[in-house]
């Protein structure tokens, strides 16, 4: 029941992580006070089991050239059923998985890949491009419409490997199926590293963050992996294309640029060159805090637009520490950080915090000083900013248990304008925590924090948390989740944001999406899609649809 051909250490096909990550009793314990705090109940709900799902048959059988690469295996199929968001994770407590592929393939090498994608273009078999299945948007879910003869999730674990590395231009080769640790522990022998660290990182892959355009660790400067991204090279079912290694090029719209949020629509990236970076071995860290969240966001615009540009500047409004330990919700925290492979960030930080000074920030200047020391260089995992860090981490773990009680766990993010922020802080806020009294009865914690920061403007990234359930009815929940999610969609674009940052489209995103874009825009994606694919086999619904079928909202809101 449970055979798989993953390679890979087993993970919670209906949750976060390894299979093995237990949470511990202080986890455990918290998550018990969320919910009670909240307004429910701890219920004794049984985690979901393989047996539990009863699967359809297979539509269609793989050639037998092929089959070796393939397996209906339930444990497969339900891994690869959906993502990881809250109604991903909501539906798998329900034992309800509509969507699930026919098949899962686990291909060998780039030929593998361009056989199986001409063997699904000749016989209408949906292709759903697979790397760590991380999406939290419905990016990875076989809701393909009825057009289909079947539908195939493409694993790409077996190409993860750093083919080649250039130490002269500091790139590498990198294979697009390589996990975060997986990559960062063939570059470390070469005294290199990718240095993009995702919340996803341990269970997403090189070509997931870049057809979704994944946001990482840098809060300015290379925020996104586009920034870090030299050529790609990418499998359709007309043929490969791949482009050539430049540092940077004006010849025309970037090959690149087309790839890169493609989200699996376009082709199957198979490899990219990568810039690296050098370890950091100077770092300074500053934990802030401003009594009014205002002024707060006033300095990180002051430091966005200063020129320091540092490493981390996240900023937690006063809710937001209450969900991360880090405070009491009276008061807005700023993690502040400088980083280097070559020189000490001293200056760097002692200007920095006359900025925060000016604005009313207050911070442990000891700890500061301690953090800028040789010996100091695990200072940025210790005091406010580690226990942010362990809680960034470990968050996701926390939710699947909530779910399971009822509770509404979700996070949105997006990016706007400083001249619009206040507004529209106030406004998103204002109509989710209104969308979810109408859809659930109870009020809402809606928090927020600055993910990344540009001169022109923040990346808000929102979390909600709300009781979606007294009697821990997931279905209910459920139910009301679609609701908000809705509502969230609607307040980004009403007040002036984009759809996401860092999230991608996916399918859960696609009415604000369509929204955010022109028609005409749009139809120009089509048609490059139908040169490539010309029978729209890949990814069908997510982004956009295929040029001549009508695959429209599907997944958790269709």
């Amino acid at each position: 029941m449970n055979a798989t051909l993953s390679r890979r250490p087993l993970r919670r096909f209906w949750g976060w992580g390894a299979a093995s990550e237990q949470l511990t009793q202080e986890e455990t314990a918290r998550i018990s006070m969320m919910v009670q705090m909240l307004g429910g109940q701890i219920t004794d709900r049984p985690e979901p089991q393989v047996g539990d799902f009863t699967l359809p048959a297979p539509r269609i059988a793989p050639p037998a050239a092929l089959s070796a690469m393939f397996t209906d295996s339930p444990l497969d199929r339900l891994n690869h059923a959906m993502g990881k968001s809250y109604a991903d994770l909501a539906r798998m407590w329900l034992r309800q998985v509509p969507h699930v592929p026919d098949w899962v393939a686990y291909p060998d090498d780039e030929q593998a890949v361009i056989d199986i994608l001409d063997w699904a273009s000749r016989h209408n078999v949906a292709v759903i491009p697979y790397g760590g299945g991380s999406s939290v948007c419905g990016g990875v879910e076989a809701a393909v419409g009825a057009s289909y003869a079947a539908a195939v999730s493409l694993d790409m674990e077996r190409l993860n490997r750093v083919l080649e590395v250039d130490p002269t231009s500091r790139a590498a080769r990198i294979q697009a199926g390589a996990l975060g640790p997986e990559l960062e522990a063939q570059l470390k022998p070469h005294g290199y590293t990718l240095r993009h660290y995702p919340q996803s990182f341990e269970f997403s892959t090189l070509g997931g963050w870049i057809v979704t355009r994944a946001g990482g660790h840098y809060a300015t400067l290379m925020t996104h992996i586009d920034d870090l991204v030299e050529s790609t090279r990418m499998v359709t079912p007309s043929g490969v294309c791949a482009s050539r290694r430049l540092p940077a090029s004006g010849a025309g719209p970037s090959q690149d640029r087309l790839v890169l949020g493609s989200e699996g629509t376009m082709g199957v990236v198979t490899e990219a060159w990568m810039r690296l970076q050098e370890r950091p071995r100077f770092r300074a860290n500053a934990s802030v805090r401003f009594t009014d969240y205002k002024q707060g966001v006033q300095c990180v615009r002051a430091l966005a637009q200063s020129g320091l540009y540092p490493s981390n500047c996240r900023l937690l409004d006063p809710m937001e520490t209450v969900f991360s330990g880090v405070g009491d919700g009276t008061a807005a925290v700023l993690v502040l950080a400088f980083e280097s492979a070559d020189h000490p960030m001293n200056e760097w930080m002692r200007r920095a915090l006359e900025l925060v000074s000016s604005y009313g920030g207050s911070y442990d200047a000891e700890s500061v000083e301690r953090s800028m020391r040789d010996e100091g260089g695990e200072e940025h995992r210790s005091g406010t900013a580690g226990v942010w860090r362990q809680a960034f981490l470990r968050m996701p773990y926390w939710r699947d248990p909530a779910v399971g009680n009822g509770l509404i766990m979700d996070t949105f993010e997006t990016a706007t304008t400083w001249d619009k922020f206040e507004a529209f802080y106030k406004g998103v806020r204002k109509d989710v925590a209104q969308a979810v009294q109408q859809a659930t009865g109870h009020p809402a914690f809606v928090s927020c924090r600055f993910t990344h920061i540009y001169p022109d403007g923040p990346a808000p990234y929102f979390t909600i948390a709300a009781l979606g359930s007294a009697q821990g009815d997931v279905a209910s929940a459920l139910a009301a989740w679609r609701e908000i999610k809705l509502a969230a969609n609607e307040a980004v674009i009403k007040h002036g944001g984009t759809i996401t940052h860092h999230h991608a489209v996916g399918r859960d995103h696609r009415p604000g999406y369509e929204q955010e874009t022109p028609a005409l825009y749009r139809q120009m994606l089509q048609a490059a899609k139908a040169s490539v694919d010309p029978q729209g086999i890949l990814n069908p619904g997510v982004l956009i649809d295929p040029r001549d079928r009508q695959v429209g909202i599907t997944g958790a809101l269709g």
